[in-house]
């Protein structure tokens, strides 16, 4: 059994840290086995992204780079899908539906894209139309600068707020020491477009000079979670720390992140890089892990199917194959809790329109949470 380190919480909103231990993760408590998994999407490969559909069925993206349209129990891959570089870490990522989607049809997408300057490739945000069994009316909307050829820390998740504005995440891309502090590079940021691709007329750098305006945040290392709380607005990503440091971020304009300056984690090679956790001008994460879980997917329960799971953070561990259960009280994590250990790499977690919560499981498929009778 692993015992989690002290953890310096920071919440929006509030002046100044609390520091808090968190309890032991252990073995699923009688309580969750209430709830059991069955596969609704077999034979998947890497299932990267998801999004439902009004008629219930689910659009998946593999990495590889095909885009899988599931309906009544079939797969039918998607035609005229854009050219996806697969390079390491990199592919076919996130995919999300415009909140007004039954009004516009709009569909976004990210993936690793060999487009524009320079060898290899680099993080791009597109949008198109299902029609019948293609995509049509592609646009991108924003490609990241210089393409580069180290394949890791591609981000990469979408989410929009209340207000309608689209967010986006960009890993450091494996230039650590330059891209997340520069507000004049992509890579390392959170970004915020409106749902044409257009910057916001607010964002917090528009009149700073060489800047990229679409940067909503910076100091990021590779956010691969995002969601929004459905019971604040706010937008929560998870990012890969390295050798410990994982964390979960809430996210406000402007706000510097702290990586690589920053860090409650270490070199893989066991070596330090930074002798600080903490300084000013820099946010302290909501909540981090240590030693790392290598999260990836994120949500925040809201939905009356798990009424004990209620408010509580569901992440998925890459490393070690199962759901992180976080429970939250008085904006602190005071619990962690793994469930259905050994389940396999967590990639995406939604809760869907119908009130469920499925996962994105890696070699498996799709799964779907299920209350057991």
């Amino acid at each position: 059994m692993k015992k989690i380190s002290l953890v310096l919480i920071a919440f929006v909103g509030l002046t100044a840290c609390a520091q808090q231990v968190v309890t032991d993760i252990g073995a699923e408590s009688p309580l969750n086995t209430l709830y059991g998994t069955e596969v609704v999407v077999p034979d998947l490969s890497i299932p990267w992204g998801m999004a439902f559909l009004p008629d219930e069925s689910i659009l998946i993206t593999e990495k590889s780079g095909n885009l899988i349209h599931f309906k009544n129990g079939k797969k039918t891959i998607i035609s005229n899908t854009p050219d996806v570089y697969v390079r390491g870490q990199g592919g076919f990522m996130d995919i999300k539906l415009h909140p007004d989607y039954e009004n516009n049809g709009w569909i976004y997408m990210t993936l690793a894209s060999a487009t524009g300057e320079g060898d290899g490739g680099n993080t791009a945000l597109v949008r198109a139309k299902l029609i019948g069994t293609a995509l049509k009316n592609l646009e991108v909307l924003y490609k990241a600068e210089p393409n580069t050829k180290k394949g890791q820390h591609w981000g990469s998740r979408i989410e929009f707020d209340n207000e309608g504005y689209l967010y986006f995440s960009i890993g450091d891309r494996g230039n650590r020491d330059v891209n997340p502090q520069d507000i004049t590079r992509d890579c390392g940021k959170i970004y915020r477009l409106n749902d044409d691709g257009s910057i916001p007329k607010d964002n917090p750098f528009v009149n700073t000079k060489n800047a990229k305006k679409a940067i909503f945040s910076y100091g990021h290392r590779n956010p691969q979670g995002m969601t929004k709380n459905p019971f604040t607005g706010q937008i929560w990503v998870n990012e890969h720390g390295p050798r410990g440091g994982d964390e979960i971020n809430i996210i406000a304009k402007g706000k510097n992140y702290g990586w690589p300056i920053i860090s409650y984690g270490i070199n893989y090679n066991g070596t330090t890089f930074t002798d600080i956790t903490e300084k000013e001008g820099m946010e302290q994460p909501f909540f981090h892990w240590t030693p790392s879980i290598a999260p990836s997917g994120m949500a925040i329960v809201s939905s009356d199917k798990y009424p004990n799971w209620k408010e509580n953070i569901l992440v998925g561990s890459l490393k070690f194959k199962y759901l992180e259960r976080l429970v939250v009280e008085n904006n602190q994590v005071v619990k962690r809790e793994k469930l259905f250990e050994d389940i396999g790499r967590v990639r995406n977690i939604i809760q869907a329109p119908d009130g469920y919560i499925y996962l994105g499981i890696e070699n498996k498929g799709i799964v779907k949470i299920v209350p057991k009778k």
